[in-house]
């Protein structure tokens, strides 16, 4: 099993439908109203509570002390009224005890600054003192519990991120990359230490990269890069270390009920794909920006079904109507949170819970969406669509429960390159990884192709198109299975700032895009950097595409060119290439195009396999398909459009909603925001 990915299937709980809750917090408040909870989550048809996220200093008010009394009467009361928990270990956030009498628990900053007790997510990964009683209390609940007729799944943690530089946390590094390295002259040599003289002759000598020692202005100006990678890697596998002791010390107790924690989707901190073997299934939190466009949580959603091989996860948090913790927090409007949760189902989502389900009287998230506002009312609009949304779901029942998708685009994400791009000087720090990869997953995806979102060891061979943008580092066998994707008759497309580096990122000692340039046919020697408003013209025959910040110049190498540059002295010189290998093709796009200039050049790949979708000039109405494990296939669409459409029904179907019978030619109106759920026949 790779260590950057999982190709098992998922180790979801059964239940008989999508499950249909969130986050509560009944230890907030008095008995009296937890009866209204339950009578207003029967209205709503919630059936699935996450529980005891934050009740570590509720559980345990001292060292030596325990008291379940809370958290029994929550489960209990769960069971009564036939609900199922997902039960968290509270270990998020310390409580002020154990920072007080352990003070090698609060982190370090990326500044040198040990802080004091405040906040969550502030343990250090690397303290004994917070491993030993985070464990013992994720074992004491598992032996409590376990057996639980309530108890659904478990849920380790919240939402893990962050870094500490403690002395604690730099030794665990160098024990890290002891075994990582092997030996002091592999590291040198990774690290390019002989510049600027830094060979190191001693493991002791290595600090952690921060603002003390390797950066400034900031964490991503490094002298070093090779060092602020490994550091990441590190973090990363030092906070999985927390998830896998805890899920450990409940597999004592409970071997059979699945573990989890809340992913956060597209988030840079933690490579995620390090992370997938261990989680018996995956699971995040979506709380995208309320004015980015809708591809942004699809891309999410589908980088969280690729942790697992393609199974289903989890959609574990998302507001039912706002957020608190931004500037501007926006107002979901009418008909958005259940478009938002309908696009959670149709790419791949077996749950679907809220955050969070009663509002909390005081502190940060006092003004967080909630179900259930502070008056407790059940006449606002915002529960009125959570209900009608439970009755849609129940309708549903178990028909969406393990279905697949049937993709056969491929989209490359990788955090390594994440990490390398965004700590690179040079030659651009305007590209951010994250937008260049939408933008080419928007392509696809409004083109109405399914598209898996896989780690670059992902297994390549039922992909027609694999899609790798801004792959900065190659490693390990990657270029031999893209060519091998093209040999069989396959397209692969890559972009600028490609293959320019290897595992440790150094440069490859030969012509860019190193080990891909055979695959691509081109030779760059040389690139452009601009400031953002210097745009260059591009000629995509008809088109003229707008193109950005990085300008590789290209020779062509048995490539044709697709696209020429119309401006500077690189004028007429190819922008996008294509070249045949083997029964397949190798597209490179040589500098950051526009979305249209994008979507011109992903259609056409598309085009090639016939891969482009029946509703692909609906650009409002996205499309997604899920294939039951027995075999019906669920065509889901989505419209995010402000005005009605009609499309043609491409197929027999059912609407699952409606109820109604469509021929194929039928029309279809879609309201604004509207969501059909087609049975295909």
């Amino acid at each position: 099993m790779s260590e950057h990915g999982s190709g098992d299937d998922g180790r979801l709980p059964y239940t008989a439908k999508v499950p249909y809750g969130g986050d509560y917090n009944p230890e907030q408040w008095p008995r009296d109203v937890w009866d209204d909870d339950h009578r207003l989550f029967t209205r709503a048809g919630v059936d699935t509570l996450t529980v005891g996220v934050f009740s570590w200093s509720v559980t345990q008010p001292a060292e030596d002390v325990h008291d379940f009394t809370v958290l029994d009467g929550i489960l209990d009361r769960a069971a009564a009224e036939g609900r199922q928990v997902c039960l968290a270990t509270p270990t998020a956030a310390v409580p002020p005890w154990l920072a007080k009498k352990y003070p090698e628990v609060n982190r370090t900053d990326f500044e040198g600054r040990r802080h004091r007790y405040g906040q969550r997510h502030n343990f250090c990964p690397s303290s004994p003192a917070y491993r030993r009683l985070s464990t013992a209390l994720a074992a004491r609940l598992a032996e409590r519990y376990a057996r639980h007729p309530a108890l659904l799944a478990w849920h380790v943690n919240n939402e893990y991120g962050g870094s500490c530089y403690c002395d604690l946390c730099a030794e665990a590094f160098r024990d890290w990359l002891r075994a990582r390295h092997g030996a002091l002259d592999a590291l040198n040599d990774a690290w390019c230490t002989t510049f600027w003289s830094h060979r190191f002759t001693d493991w002791d000598e290595i600090e952690p990269p921060s603002a003390l020692t390797e950066h400034w202005r900031g964490p991503d100006h490094t002298a070093f890069q090779g060092v602020t990678l490994d550091y990441q890697r590190f973090m990363t596998d030092a906070l999985l270390g927390c998830f896998t002791a805890e899920k450990d010390a409940i597999r004592v107790h409970d071997p059979d009920t699945p573990v989890t924690t809340n992913l956060m989707g597209v988030y840079r901190p933690v490579d995620y794909h390090r992370w997938a073997p261990h989680l018996d299934f995956a699971s995040w939190d979506n709380y995208p920006p309320l004015d980015a466009p809708p591809t942004r949580p699809a891309l999410a959603h589908d980088l969280m079904r690729g942790l697992k091989g393609g199974a289903p996860f989890w959609l574990m948090e998302q507001t039912p109507s706002t957020t608190a913790c931004r500037d501007v927090n926006p107002l979901r409007r009418p008909g958005e949170l259940r478009l938002a949760t309908w696009q959670a189902v149709a790419h791949g989502a077996d749950a679907a819970l809220f955050f969070q389900l009663r509002a909390s009287r005081g502190a940060c998230e006092k003004y967080h969406g909630a179900v259930i506002g502070h008056a407790g009312r059940d006449d606002t609009r915002v529960f009125a669509e959570v209900a009608a949304l439970g009755a849609e779901l129940e309708r549903l029942g178990a028909l969406s429960l393990g279905a697949r998708t049937p993709a056969r685009t491929a989209l490359l994400f990788d955090w390594d390159s994440w990490w390398a791009l965004e700590i690179s000087d040079g030659p651009s720090r305007l590209i951010r990884y994250p937008d260049v990869v939408h933008a080419y997953y928007r392509a696809a995806r409004e083109a109405g192709a399914d598209v898996d979102v896989v780690p670059v060891t992902a297994d390549l061979t039922s992909y027609d198109v694999v899609l790798a943008p801004v792959l900065h580092l190659v490693e390990g066998d990657l270029a031999t299975r893209l060519e091998a994707v093209a040999r069989r008759g396959g397209t692969v497309l890559a972009t600028f700032l490609t293959a320019r580096c290897d595992a440790h990122d150094r440069a490859f000692l030969a012509d860019v895009p190193g080990p891909l340039a055979p695959l691509m046919g081109i030779r760059v020697d040389e690139w452009d950097a601009r400031p953002e408003d210097v745009v260059q013209p591009v000629r995509l025959g008809e088109l003229t595409a707008r193109a950005r910040f990085v300008f590789e110049i290209v020779r062509l190498r048995g490539a044709t060119p697709v696209a020429v540059y119309g401006a500077d002295f690189y004028a007429g010189s190819p922008a996008v290439t294509r070249n045949r290998f083997g029964g397949g093709e190798g597209w490179y796009v040589a500098t950051s195009l526009d979305q249209p200039g994008v979507d011109h050049v992903v259609r056409r790949v598309l085009a090639r396999h016939a891969l482009t979708g029946p509703y692909a000039d609906h650009r409002d109405v996205e499309t997604a398909t899920r294939v039951t494990p027995d075999g019906a296939h669920l065509l889901f669409l989505l419209h995010h459009g402000a005005k009605p459409t009609a499309v043609a029904v491409h197929a027999a179907a059912r609407d699952l909603l409606t109820g109604r019978r469509l021929d194929r030619g039928d029309t279809l109106v879609l309201a604004p925001l509207g969501v059909a759920v087609l049975v295909l026949q």
